[in-house]
């Protein structure tokens, strides 16, 4: 029995996106929490607990998108083309985001105001396409043959921009308990206060995508509500509730890492409970994984140069996050 080199790049792409949706999730959190801040040496503290980190966020997205191009060329034509406004829109939002947070340290005072609103914008922007996007490709892309057949507006319907408000909530909670995590002070129990509503705020999107997806696609529902499947699968709505309990729990008292862990235990059950729902397709509801798949050669030879450089990626990342793993006090130089 071969190795199917398919699933295995469908989990490196899944881990990829992973990876990016963690990292750079609460680098634009944060800036979508700059509304709530108003003191210019807090915007300072928030920027800087991500300014020696947040350059390597993005790879994660560059590595699932050049793989998705490497080992599902057909996948990569039909969604770039189904999904192409929002992700413009969205890039356009990274890179007035990724401006504004080089430029907002280097403007004069009068000026300054004018990069918060980019560096706002821009991740309000973003967040909001990123989770516009990922409706639509949940939603179901139009396909004809191996082409896509659909319009260029067809990601405007209610699922996909329920989506989009449903990222923007969950990154603007990894921020606030990233910012818990790595402040003191006012700011400290400011992010507390600002990540109790939004806690409940991601709850309350879980449930009602978790509602909506299984009425929107019969199959779906086949798949979570037949036995043996439901299961193996009612542990997920289960740990989703004791995350949010932990959750609220961590944020009494003298809260410090749990909140932001357990923020990340709610983003990782929404996410496989996506990959679960349209597995093995990755262009729902009709092209599967081996369908989209380029020749078996071309995907080992990219899988070669992947598995050699995915580790370092890595290790990079952690190194990074474990350099900079402290409590970042107020006019700290790390920009």
């Amino acid at each position: 029995m071969g190795i199917d080199t398919s699933v295995i790049w469908a989990v490196i792409i899944y881990f990829a996106v992973f990876m990016y949706v963690v990292l750079d999730g609460f680098d634009l959190g944060i800036g979508m929490l700059f509304p709530f801040v108003k003191e210019k040496r807090d915007r300072d503290t928030m920027m800087n607990t991500v300014a020696p980190v947040w350059d390597g966020n993005e790879t994660w997205l560059v590595l699932g998108g050049e793989g998705l191009l490497a080992a599902f060329p057909v996948a990569y034509s039909i969604i770039l083309s189904g999904l192409y406004l929002p992700l413009i829109f969205m890039l356009i939002g990274l890179v007035f985001r990724g401006v504004a947070f080089e430029f907002r340290f280097k403007a004069k005072d009068h000026r300054r105001h004018l990069w918060d609103k980019a560096f706002i914008g821009g991740s309000v922007v973003a967040s909001f396409f990123q989770g516009v996007s990922l409706g639509a490709f949940l939603d179901g892309i139009t396909v004809s043959g191996r082409s896509y057949a659909g319009g260029p507006l067809d990601w405007i319907a209610p699922f996909p921009l329920l989506a989009g408000f449903g990222v923007m909530i969950a990154y603007t909670l990894l921020g606030s308990t990233w910012l818990v995590m790595k402040t003191e002070g006012e700011l400290h129990e400011r992010m507390i206060e600002v990540a109790k509503p939004f806690a409940l705020m991601l709850l309350g999107a879980i449930v009602v995508v978790s509602i909506w997806t299984p009425l929107r696609d019969a199959a779906v529902a086949a798949r979570w509500f037949s036995f043996p499947n439901i299961a193996f699968l009612m542990p997920v709505p289960v740990l989703v509730l004791l995350s949010i309990i932990v959750l609220l729990g961590s944020l009494k008292g003298r809260p410090h890492r749990l909140p932001f862990v357990s923020a990340l235990a709610l983003v990782f059950l929404g996410y496989t409970g996506m990959a679960i729902s349209i597995w093995p397709h990755i262009v729902p509801p009709f092209i599967t994984i081996w369908e989209a798949a380029s020749p078996p050669s071309s995907q080992g030879f990219a899988l070669v140069g992947t598995l050699f450089i995915l580790p370092v990626i890595l290790m990079y990342t952690v190194w990074s996050y474990w350099v900079f793993r402290g409590k970042v006090k107020a006019d700290a130089g790390y920009h």
